[in-house]
């Protein structure tokens, strides 16, 4: 196998993003900061690999990233089956999310979405309910932001069409706003 390829490959995206969107992901990490300080919570979402992802970067804010530190409020959306199952059962699998930013979700929480390809209806459906419950909203995608490219806050597009390489650069970025919010509250 030729993984130097890959990593090169990963090393352009990362620069590319950062030297596109640095300033906008500084600017989430001091919203992120602020909104848990004055004790909001952060809601966190996305389907397949991007589930896991929100399941694991809430998992580094209620329990730690780093450092020993009181626990931090955040829910993934992903975790609770009965809730998923009977929103899909009853409703629709569009609402899956958005039903429980509906019952969770106050105004200046924040609501982070995950979708590769930008295109998830219950991704887009959340950020949307999300932004009329007046909850700050962030997405991070791939390039160009898909569907969901107008409607969050802030767009965190990476700049490729490679699912896996999208999904490594989402999980970096998740691990460096993890590592930031500990430093910052610190």
């Amino acid at each position: 196998m030729n993984y130097e390829n890959m990593i090169n490959e990963l090393s352009k995206i990362l620069e590319e993003f950062f030297s596109i969107r640095a300033h906008l992901f500084e600017e989430i990490i001091i919203k992120t900061v602020e909104s848990l300080r004055t004790g909001q919570k952060i809601l966190i979402f996305g389907n397949g690999g991007s589930a896991a992802q929100a399941q694991h970067f809430a998992a580094e804010l209620v329990n730690k990233f780093l450092k020993e530190r009181p626990p931090l409020r955040a829910i993934s959306l992903t975790t609770d089956t009965s809730a998923l199952t009977s929103i899909a059962n009853d409703t629709s699998f569009d609402q899956v999310f958005s039903r429980q930013i509906e019952a969770l979700g106050e105004k200046g929480d924040i609501a982070l979405g995950l979708s590769t390809s930008g295109n998830s209806p219950n991704v887009i459906k959340a950020i949307t309910i999300a932004k009329e419950k007046e909850l700050l909203t962030v997405a991070f995608t791939g390039k160009g932001g898909g569907k969901l490219s107008s409607l969050p806050d802030y767009l965190l597009d990476v700049p490729s069409e490679s699912t896996p390489r999208v999904q490594e650069v989402h999980l970096f970025l998740l691990h460096l706003l993890a590592q930031e919010i500990e430093e910052k509250l610190n």
